[in-house]
């Protein structure tokens, strides 16, 4: 994949996997051609491996995601515990999500393997911290405790969150 790159015109000259030539912004860009800013060193994949686009709704349709929620009484539980759709919408919670781009990241192709990285840096934080800290006192027993405890949830639930998103994006 070549991109070609003019000093005068429009900022930005991209060349698409169809040879085809485009111009426009970052943002106008079509998924699988390569950006090179005119100023800028280096060039920025657009999606990786030119795949198609992940299909969210169409993906969790096929898992049948919801179906699971309900049979497991998920939804149930979480009422109990005050999370009914009601508390979500005075809470803006879907609007956060949005916010912070977790549909985005949902089908991003590189969330699951940014969520494995994660995990593995956190389950090698707990033993390391174990190693390293000694426990001369009792503050340094706790951070040690605290420390592994922190790490084996978080990157447990890392390593969760990487396969159910990966699980996700399988498309077929």
């Amino acid at each position: 994949m070549l991109a070609s790159c003019s000093s005068r015109g429009s900022p930005l000259v991209t060349k698409a996997t169809t040879g085809q030539k485009r111009s426009g912004t970052a943002a106008g860009t079509r998924r699988g051609s390569t950006v090179i800013p005119v100023g800028k060193p280096g060039a920025k994949e657009v999606q990786g491996g030119g795949g198609s686009p992940v299909k969210l709704l169409t993906n969790v349709e096929k898992l049948r995601l919801l179906t699971k929620a309900e049979k497991s009484g998920l939804l149930s539980a979480a009422e109990g515990l005050g999370l009914s759709l009601s508390a979500v919408e005075k809470l803006g919670l879907l609007s956060k999500a949005e916010e912070f781009g977790v549909l985005s990241a949902a089908t991003d192709p590189g969330t699951p393997g940014a969520l494995q990285g994660l995990s593995l840096a956190l389950l090698a934080a707990g033993p390391l911290c174990a190693y390293v800290v000694p426990e001369q006192s009792l503050w340094q027993v706790v951070l040690q405790v605290t420390v592994v405890a922190v790490s084996v949830l978080g990157g447990s639930a890392a390593f969760a969150a990487s396969t159910f998103v990966s699980n996700l994006q399988k498309s077929g």
